[in-house]
């Protein structure tokens, strides 16, 4: 069908229902690709984190802010998804911090803030008393000495270092979510 000026409206139309499919594989294909690639350094940064001590707690939560782009951008459920793959691959990401940015969006719908805050500390602390008790049941006593090592006030400021560590998780969650909503998105849809 021509119109008035010789052009082909169904040829047309037929060219841009095609590009409209190449787009839609093209955006899975780069769905894929980003959650890949912030899957594998995910991974890398939780493999350094094994290596340095402060890293049990420091690694997982920078991690954890790899999810950001990603539940920001493609939801929950890619977000999820990329979690549990980086999960098959690091055990104290599953259990402590993996999933916590994406229960930090429904816990912020809480009203109370004290309430808020009271069951984001309870979350935190079930899972790392969680892991220690799997890693009790795996390696037996020798992590309870080795906790016990220093004395039980070295334990306590740990446990301390730990929350504090994860309400700056929590804080830095914030920021860089906001960061990646001015900053980087409009980047990002500049060059995709």
């Amino acid at each position: 069908m021509w119109n008035k000026t010789g052009y082909n409206v169904q040829e047309s139309r037929e060219r841009l229902r095609r590009e409209g499919e190449n787009t839609m594989r093209k955006t899975e294909s780069q769905k894929i690709a980003l959650c890949g690639m912030l899957g594998a350094l995910s991974v890398v940064l939780l493999l350094i984190g094994s290596a340095l001590q402060i890293g049990t707690y420091a690694a997982p939560m920078l991690a954890a802010f790899l999810l950001i782009p990603v539940l920001e951008d493609y939801g929950p459920r890619y977000a999820l998804t990329l979690y549990a793959t980086v999960s098959i691959l690091a055990f104290f990401y599953v259990l402590v911090m993996g999933y916590y940015p994406v229960l930090r969006v429904k816990l912020n719908t809480i009203k109370s803030r004290w309430v808020r805050w009271i069951i984001k500390f309870a979350v935190f602390n079930a899972a790392t008393v969680l892991v220690y008790l799997l890693l009790f049941a795996l390696l037996g006593p020798a992590v309870l000495d080795e906790l016990l090592a220093d004395g039980t006030a070295m334990l306590a400021a740990l446990l301390a270092a730990g929350n504090l560590s994860f309400w700056l998780c929590d804080r830095a969650l914030a920021a860089l979510t906001r960061y990646y909503h001015l900053v980087v998105k409009p980047r990002l849809k500049k060059k995709f």
